[in-house]
């Protein structure tokens, strides 16, 4: 360990988060400073909580491939990717330039448009859940709209959904839930447990209209489901007549066909949303043509489905360039090798170390718990010391290394062995400071 290093070794956890955060405090003063400036006018300075985190967030002024820049001029490899959003990395000129066609030639045509119907057949073309798809502005409005007509289709009115699940800003099952969430009658079954979820779909099969889960959790904690659990649920439910809603606004981007293409499930629903559009607001929903066929306008008692903004030309000119142009099945294949390299490396540094840690995920995807594996449910994760997290959080951004407050990283597809490299290198940095700290291993 270096003199730097040993002059900032803490004895206790808490006075090393505070040391952290004074550091933190003293290298960002302008970042600071619109902070304090947009409490004035944002409840908590910010208008997406998610952005939060102490002392105060950082101000980012751009990006380029996987870097950002922040208002104090520091420059940080972006691991947080607008979670999950960001696949394509900051300013891809052949999105930029699908974009900046349609923003030249008329932005906002209130009618439909050419890009449209060929994006909804590129979609429908690569994942197999798909037979018919409809746009919406984000994931969690497509996943309103998938519960909804489950609803109303099924005419049941009870969903399953996952303990600590989340499936948007009005769909969040964390910490027992949001007071804020849309009141569908809700039951709830733990990840991964088989036996529990079959049970519970046979007890409420009269009244139940869908089961709704993702096939990794992203906001639980990049938990993946077990093919066991995944093919339970589909078994269940087609035997309930109950529909299943595959939930992929985060997971589409761990294989070229989606997550639910690389398990060999078909769910009736498939949600989507986040990278595909191309930077833009984006969410879409679809699957069974028996289904969505019901949106169809011009057959007596169709499903309305509005939105000002579904078939907006900067998302679907931008989605369509990104998902056809860019995510090729190269393309795809190298991001998510590339993150399951760097989640073995991870758990390898903490091991190598001796500190209690488990790196959960698959491919582009992946999380940092201070926790003993393996952790198959997000039950497990609650236990956990969060100061930890805080730590290693802040020490990162103090490193050039930006991640999810929740330990939460996304790669993008410019990420590379050069970025890989430097954050490990911060890693091991940080453990060597800070590793007496954390759990150990005996």
């Amino acid at each position: 360990m270096n003199d730097t290093n040993q002059a900032r070794r803490n004895s206790d956890l808490d006075d090393a988060v505070s040391d952290a955060y004074a550091r933190f405090e003293a290298a960002n003063p302008r970042s600071l400073a619109r902070h304090q400036a947009a409490i004035g006018v944002l409840p908590g300075g910010n208008t997406r909580a998610v952005l939060y985190y102490p002392p105060f967030p950082l101000t980012f002024t751009g990006g380029n491939g996987c870097k950002v820049t922040d208002l104090d001029g520091h420059e940080h490899i972006d691991l947080v990717s607008e979670y999950s959003a960001g696949l394509y990395g900051h300013s891809n000129p052949v999105i930029a330039a699908a974009q900046k066609d349609v923003i030249d030639g008329g932005l906002s045509l209130g009618a439909p448009n050419v890009v449209e119907a060929e994006y909804a057949r590129a979609l429908v073309d690569r994942f197999p859940a798909f037979e018919r798809v409809r746009f919406c502005n984000s994931g969690t409005e497509a996943n309103i709209m998938a519960i909804s007509t489950a609803r109303a289709v099924t005419g049941r009115p009870k969903v399953i959904a996952m303990h600590e699940g989340y499936h948007g800003g009005v769909l969040t099952f964390a910490h027992g839930g949001s007071e804020l969430n849309l009141p569908f009658p809700f039951l709830f079954a733990e990840y991964n447990d088989v036996a529990a979820i079959r049970a519970l779909i046979r007890e409420h099969a009269p009244d139940l209209a869908a089961v709704i889960l993702e096939p990794m959790m992203g906001g639980g904690g990049c938990i993946p489901a077990t093919s066991e659990f995944l093919a339970a649920i589909r078994e269940e439910t087609r035997a309930a007549g109950a529909l299943m809603i595959i939930d992929e606004v985060m997971t589409s981007r761990l294989d070229y066909r989606g997550l639910h293409g690389a398990h060999g499930v078909l769910p009736d629903l498939l949600t989507m949303g986040k990278y595909l559009g191309g930077g833009a607001s984006f969410g879409c929903f679809g699957g069974r043509a028996d289904i969505m066929d019901r949106f169809d306008p011009a057959r007596k008692h169709a499903f309305s489905h509005g939105g000002t903004f579904n078939n907006n030309l900067l998302s679907m000119a931008g989605g369509m360039a990104g998902f056809t142009k860019v995510l090729t099945l190269e393309a795809s294949r190298k991001v998510n090798e590339q993150g399951d390299r760097l989640r073995r490396d991870l758990q390898a540094m903490f091991d190598r170390h001796r500190v209690v840690a488990t790196v959960t995920g698959r491919g582009s995807l992946m999380a940092l718990h201070f926790l003993k594996g393996p952790i198959d449910n997000p039950a497990i994760i609650d236990s956990a010391d969060p100061r930890g997290l805080s730590l290693f959080h802040v020490e990162m951004l103090l490193r050039g290394v930006y991640l999810a407050p929740r330990g939460m990283i996304a790669l993008s597809i410019p990420f590379g062995d050069e970025e890989a490299s430097r954050v490990l290198d911060a890693v091991d940095d940080f453990l060597q400071v800070n590793g007496h700290l954390l759990p150990r291993e005996a």
